[in-house]
């Protein structure tokens, strides 16, 4: 379902992305002239594995979950891409298939660069190249760290990260106790334990200390984070 243009809310999600904010006004107006919106209902497909690539995107709004399938057919979640990051272009530099299904994760809108686009713009502004040098970059050392925790940190303290990260992305103030913040991307606990390379159970016996520790709260719409300082001790120092 295509939309012609952003919400303020969204072109703000954009505007203020970490990696696009820091561009030249030049590269960021080409890049927007070009590009086009669409948007998703919960569980629709963006992308499919062995796809060739056609365009390269920006999540604007809601979440876009990447995943790929055991040998046994059964989803497994990678990750979650958020509102103001940009994907895709891999596959367009190297000229391969897409590696792995990407699905919409509650109402999602992202903001589309055709692949003929994408070229043009390359070849108007040398700063690109630069900047998404930097873009991969950063996506390599988020990928050592992950493996490095995946190793070294118990469950716990990967959890505790887990957790920050989420309320970082897609915190939601409480209205009726500031001291509290709700994660509003919605995750059931089998995502959230691929998320973290480790099964349900153990997942659920780790939530369930933090709440017996008044460090979260587990409610049916999700979790609530009533202690992040806690949290963050626990990811620091739990080792």
């Amino acid at each position: 379902m295509d939309e012609p243009i952003l919400t303020l809310e969204e072109r703000n999600a954009i505007n203020s992305g970490r990696w696009f904010s820091a561009l030249s006004p030049s590269l960021k107006h080409d890049i927007l002239r070009y590009a086009y919106v669409r948007r998703y209902r919960d569980g629709e497909l963006l992308a499919a594995r062995g796809e060739p690539p056609e365009e390269w995107l920006a999540c604007a709004k809601g979440a876009v979950r990447v995943s790929s399938t055991s040998i046994s057919g059964k989803q497994i979640t990678l990750t979650y891409v958020e509102p103001g990051i940009w994907f895709g272009d891999v596959s367009i530099f190297d000229g391969d298939r897409r590696t792995h299904d990407a699905y919409a994760h509650g109402d999602t809108t992202t903001l589309c660069v055709a692949k003929s686009d994408f070229k043009k713009i390359l070849s108007a502004h040398v700063e690109l190249y630069e900047a998404l040098l930097r873009l991969h970059a950063r996506r390599i050392r988020q990928l050592y760290g992950l493996v490095e925790d995946l190793n070294t940190l118990p469950l716990r303290a990967r959890l505790a990260k887990q957790l920050l990260h989420l309320v970082r992305s897609y915190g939601i103030p409480s209205l009726s106790d500031g001291s509290e913040t709700r994660i509003g991307l919605q995750l059931a606990q089998e995502e959230l334990a691929q998320l973290l390379g480790a099964s349900r159970q153990r997942v659920n016996q780790e939530l369930k200390s933090m709440e017996r520790d008044n460090f979260i709260r587990i409610e049916p719409g999700g979790l609530v984070i009533r202690d992040r300082d806690a949290l963050m001790r626990i990811a620091e120092t739990d080792l």
